[in-house]
């Protein structure tokens, strides 16, 4: 029971995802898109790295995605 107490602090859940995509998509220049893949990134994962970029080592899952045309898929 403990551990999934540490998990939802840690990866937060799916709840979360708006106002985190929010904040990370807050200076891209295509702000929808942005918070489209965002949040499709953070459903599957259920992290979104800190800050408006990079970081992504943070949460392995968000790194890992691509796109069909094997670029990265979260922003």
């Amino acid at each position: 029971m403990e551990s999934s107490v540490v998990r939802k602090k840690t990866y937060g859940n799916n709840e979360d995802c708006p106002a985190k995509c929010a904040y990370r998509c807050s200076k891209s220049g295509r702000p929808k898109m942005c918070l489209r893949a965002c949040n499709t990134c953070c459903q599957r994962c259920h992290c979104v790295p800190p800050g408006t970029s990079g970081n992504t080592e943070k949460c392995p899952c968000w790194a890992h995605m691509k796109t069909h045309g094997g670029r990265p898929k979260c922003p």
